[in-house]
């Protein structure tokens, strides 16, 4: 969770900052990394001010997007926010098995939705944070 939520500082998005690590089921190997932003070479800002439609990419996409799905392992998602719905079943399609998540976000649908589809998820406990603050001033 260490490496999402320093993934997340490099965020572009103006609201939210978000950081996203793929992993082997056994935490051994970094998959895939992504945070939330616009496009490879795009502008560093948000499309628009609205809440819920800044066109940022969002950070699971673009860690999906850069994984390597030949690779047969077991696989384990970090989000430092909950994952929406549609990025929950773009995880669901991807063969995650299991997603651990740091905060929770307003609209909780997708853990709905990955817990449907049997995957595990669980909410990082708030000492963790304390943690990586601690270690991160």
């Amino acid at each position: 969770m260490s490496l999402a939520m320093m993934l997340a500082e490099r965020s572009t998005c103006a609201r939210l900052h978000v950081g996203c690590v793929v992993v082997s089921g056994d935490n051994q190997r970094v998959l895939s990394i992504g945070y939330n932003g616009s496009w490879r070479g795009g502008p560093n800002g948000c499309d628009s001010t609205e809440p819920g439609n800044c066109g940022c990419l969002h950070a699971e996409d673009n860690s999906l997007i850069k994984l390597n799905y030949n690779d047969a392992a077991e696989k384990k998602l970090y989000t430092t926010i909950m994952p929406c719905s549609y990025c929950a079943k773009r995880i669901i399609n991807a063969g995650i098995q299991e997603v651990i998540y740091l905060h929770e976000y307003r609209k909780t649908e997708g853990i709905e939705i990955l817990k449907e589809a049997g995957i595990k998820v669980r909410q990082l406990p708030s000492w963790d944070l304390q943690v990586y603050e601690n270690r991160h001033p």
